[in-house]
C-alpha cells in the first residue's frame, strides 16, 4: 500500500509538470518512468523528480526524448576466438579504476580472474578523464555509499600508492568564502562533517592564514574550509598500476574485448558473448561505467539507470604550478543550479595546474568533444579563486563522461534477479578515492558467492608491490649516471619537455600489460605530455615502437586499431 501511495504521488507531481506524457510505475523497488518528452534535459529533470530517499529504491529511465538518437556502443574492429571457451571464476567487465582495483583484490585469492575492456587500453574513459583528486569527503552527507567509502578510501591512499609505486601528494584542499556572514553556518557545517560524518581533519582557517599558505588566491577570501587529507594522484597511472599488479598476481586482462550479449537461464548467467569468443564465467562483476546499465539489461537485472554527465578539464603549463600549490576553489552559498560543478584548481601529481571540471548532461556516452563554452565557464568561475589564472597557459584539455545514477550515489550490490552477478555501478566522483575500499568489499562479496560453488583459498604468493618504470628526470645525478651506464638507452632523451628517455619508452612496451600504441606509451611514461604536446617527440616515439615491434612505421597506431597515424609520403622517421 505504501508503494501505491508513492506511485500516485509521483504521477501527480509529473502530471502537474509535464501533463499526460509521462507515467510512473513502481515494481518492487524500481521506479520506472516512461513516456516521451521534448528533449534530454527534460528527461533528466523528470527522472530526478522521482528520486526517493527510501533505501534500495532506484529510478529506471524508459522515457523517449523526441529527436534524440542514442548512439550505439563503439565495438572494436577485432574479431577472433582468443577467449572462446574460457571458464574464469570471475569475469570483470570494465577496465577503469573500479574493474582494475577489484581484479587486484581478487588475486589475493586463488581464483581465475579475467578482466575485459572494449578499449585498446585501460582507463580510456572516465577513469582516465578526471582531475585525479583524492577527495576528503567533506562535501558528502552521511548515509550515502559515496560518503561511507570516501572516508575509508582516502585513508588508504598513502600505503596503496607506496605499494603500487604511483606518485601521490596530500596537498590539502581549501574552499574559500568571500562572505564573512557565512562563517557561523560554515562553522556548524564543519563541526557536523568532523564529528558526525567522521571527516576528522575538517577545520576552518582565517583569511590571513589562507593567504600566508596560498598568497595567489582571491584576496577577498575571508575564511576557508580546509582539509589537509585531500590529495592528488594520476588517475590513469593508478588504474594502470592496479591492472599491472593484478596481472603480476595471476589475473588476465583482455583489451579490445566488448561484451555483446549474455545467455541467462533461470536467473543465472550461463555465457557471455564477446567479439573475441564466448566466455563461461562462474561470476560476473559489472564495472562497465557508462555502460553498466546496458550490461545489467543483458543480464536481465536492470534496476537502475545511468544518465551520462560530461565534464571538461584544462591542463596548464608547468610554469603556472607556483600559482596554486593545493586544491582550491571558491564557494558561494546561493546557487540555484542543480548538480553544478565548476570544479576548482588542482596542483597535479606531475606539477601542472588542472582547472575544472564543469557538469553538462548528455545522452552520448562516448562523446568526448570539448566545447569552448565549457572552458569559458570554468575559467570564469575559477578566476574568482585565483585572478591570475589565464587561458593562455592551457597546453591541452580533455572531456570525460561520468556515469551518474539519478540517486547520485553508487550501486554496489548483488544482482536482484540474476544470482551470479555483482554490480559496481554509478561510480562517478569521488569514485577514484573510493576505489580501494569498494574493491575490498566487492571482492568479499565475490568470494562469498564463489564459496557456494567451490573451495576458495588465499593466494599465499600474492605480492602487493609493483615496481614502476624508472623516471630518469627524478633521479639524482649519481643514480642517473649509474642507470645510463647499465643501459645507454636511458641517456637518449626523446621527449625534451618531460625529459623522457628511450629506455623508459622501451620499458613501457615491455610492461605487464603491454600496449604498443603511441597513447599507451604516453600514459605510462609521459612523452608528449609537455608544452609541445608531442609536436617533436611523437614521430620519435612512433619510430621506437615500429622498431621494437619490427613492423612498418605506418602500422603503428595512435590509440586503438582504427586510429591510424598518417605520415604522408614519408616512409619512416630519420
Amino acid at each position: 500500500m505504501d508503494t501505491e501511495i508513492l506511485e500516485k504521488k509521483l504521477n501527480r507531481k509529473l502530471k502537474k509538470q509535464f501533463g499526460e506524457t509521462v507515467n510512473v510505475t513502481i515494481e518492487g523497488k524500481i521506479i520506472r518512468v516512461s513516456g516521451h518528452l521534448p528533449d534530454w534535459d527534460t528527461v533528466v529533470k523528470a527522472c530526478s523528480m522521482c528520486v526517493t530517499k527510501r533505501p534500495g529504491f532506484h529510478v529506471v529511465n524508459d522515457l523517449v526524448a523526441e529527436g534524440v538518437h542514442i548512439p550505439p556502443m563503439r565495438i572494436p574492429p577485432i574479431e577472433d576466438k582468443a577467449l572462446d571457451g574460457k571458464e574464469p571464476d570471475v569475469l570483470i567487465i570494465g577496465g577503469g579504476i573500479s574493474g582494475c582495483s577489484i581484479a587486484r583484490e581478487l588475486t589475493r585469492w586463488k581464483l581465475d580472474v579475467l578482466l575485459v575492456d572494449k578499449e585498446a587500453d585501460l582507463a580510456l574513459q572516465a577513469s582516465g578523464r578526471n582531475d585525479g583528486e583524492v577527495h576528503p569527503g567533506v562535501d558528502l552527507g552521511r548515509g550515502t555509499l559515496k560518503q561511507k567509502y570516501v572516508v575509508r578510501g582516502n585513508r588508504m591512499f598513502g600505503k596503496l600508492c607506496e605499494e603500487l609505486d604511483v606518485p601521490f601528494r596530500r596537498c590539502g584542499q581549501y574552499v574559500g568564502f568571500t562572505d564573512k556572514s557565512a562563517y557561523s553556518f560554515i562553522r556548524m557545517y564543519a563541526w557536523q562533517r568532523r564529528y558526525i560524518c567522521k571527516v576528522t581533519d575538517t577545520r576552518l582557517i582565517s583569511g590571513d592564514d589562507l593567504h600566508r599558505r596560498e598568497p595567489n588566491l582571491n584576496p577577498d577570501f575571508k575564511f576557508a574550509l580546509y582539509n589537509p587529507s585531500a590529495g592528488c594522484v594520476c588517475p590513469y597511472g593508478l588504474t594502470i598500476a592496479y591492472g599491472e599488479n593484478a596481472v603480476q598476481n595471476g589475473a588476465t586482462v583482455s583489451l579490445n574485448t566488448a561484451v555483446l550479449g549474455m545467455e541467462v537461464i533461470d536467473g543465472t548467467i550461463r555465457s557471455v558473448q564477446t567479439n573475441r569468443g564466448t566466455i563461461y564465467p562462474r561470476l560476473v562483476i559489472n564495472a562497465a561505467g557508462v555502460f553498466a546499465e546496458d550490461v545489467a539489461a543483458m543480464a536481465g537485472d536492470r534496476f537502475f539507470s545511468i544518465h551520462p554527465r560530461k565534464g571538461t578539464n584544462s591542463i596548464l603549463d608547468k610554469k603556472t604550478g607556483s600559482l596554486v600549490k593545493s586544491i582550491s576553489s571558491i564557494k558561494k552559498l546561493k546557487n540555484n543550479a542543480a548538480h553544478t560543478k565548476g570544479g576548482g584548481i588542482l596542483h597535479t601529481a606531475h606539477h601542472n595546474l588542472l582547472v575544472g571540471p564543469n557538469a553538462v548532461e548528455t545522452y552520448e556516452k562516448e562523446n568526448f568533444a570539448t566545447e569552448q563554452s565549457s572552458i569559458d565557464a570554468v575559467f570564469e568561475k575559477q578566476k574568482l579563486t585565483a585572478k591570475n589564472l589565464s587561458e593562455r597557459d592551457i597546453i591541452t584539455y580533455f572531456t570525460g563522461v561520468r556515469p551518474a545514477t539519478f540517486e547520485e550515489d553508487f550501486v554496489i550490490e548483488k544482482g536482484r534477479k540474476t544470482r551470479n552477478l555483482i554490480h559496481c555501478a554509478g561510480i562517478q566522483s569521488p569514485g577514484l578515492t573510493t576505489a580501494p575500499a569498494v574493491a575490498i568489499d566487492i571482492a568479499k562479496m565475490a568470494v562469498n558467492e564463489l564459496k557456494k560453488q567451490k573451495e576458495v583459498s588465499r593466494n599465499k604468493n600474492f605480492n602487493p608491490r609493483r615496481k614502476g618504470i624508472p623516471q630518469v628526470r627524478n633521479l639524482s645525478e649519481e643514480e642517473r649516471n649509474r642507470l645510463i651506464h647499465e643501459n645507454p638507452d636511458y641517456g637518449v632523451i626523446i621527449c625534451r619537455c618531460e625529459e623522457i628517455s628511450k629506455g623508459e619508452i622501451l620499458d613501457a612496451l615491455k610492461s605487464p600489460i603491454p600496449v604498443t600504441t603511441v597513447d599507451g606509451v604516453k600514459k605510462r611514461v609521459r612523452p608528449g605530455m609537455g608544452r609541445c604536446q608531442g609536436g617533436f617527440c611523437m614521430p620519435l616515439v612512433t619510430k621506437i615502437i615500429s622498431e621494437d615491434l619490427q613492423v612498418p612505421i605506418e602500422q603503428v597506431k595512435k590509440s586503438g586499431e582504427d586510429s591510424v597515424i598518417s605520415f604522408g609520403k614519408t616512409k619512416g622517421v630519420r
